[in-house]
């Protein structure tokens, strides 16, 4: 064998063994990453339930602390429209709001 065949030989294994290391580092940070946005993703989620959670809690404590027939469900009058309508009114702008926090909680994500 000739000294270039053999140096060229070492060469273009020093470069794969070269390459693939960058590759593996490459591919390692690529997977550290994803794996960190994985686990923020879920504390954001986690954090998005306990609000979700914390304001549901807070709603029914301030309706089990109203009047009876506060506008809610069976307690309802039907002869006082009027209740009926705020609250329906109400509601809506609660979905509102809520699907208006969906929004900017899905556009963050992207």
């Amino acid at each position: 064998m000739s000294s270039p065949v053999v140096h060229a030989f070492f060469m273009g294994r020093a470069l794969a063994s070269a390459i693939a290391e960058q590759a593996e580092q490459a591919m390692t940070e690529t997977l550290s990453d994803l794996g960190r946005f994985d686990a923020e993703q879920r504390e954001n989620l986690r954090n998005f339930t306990e609000d979700v959670m914390a304001r549901v809690q807070q709603q029914e404590a301030a309706v089990s602390q109203g009047p009876a027939s506060s506008g809610f469900g069976a307690t309802a009058s039907p002869s006082n429209p009027q209740d009926l309508q705020a609250t329906i009114d109400n509601l809506r702008a609660e979905i509102a709001q809520v699907r208006s926090t969906l929004q900017q909680y899905r556009a963050s994500l992207n």
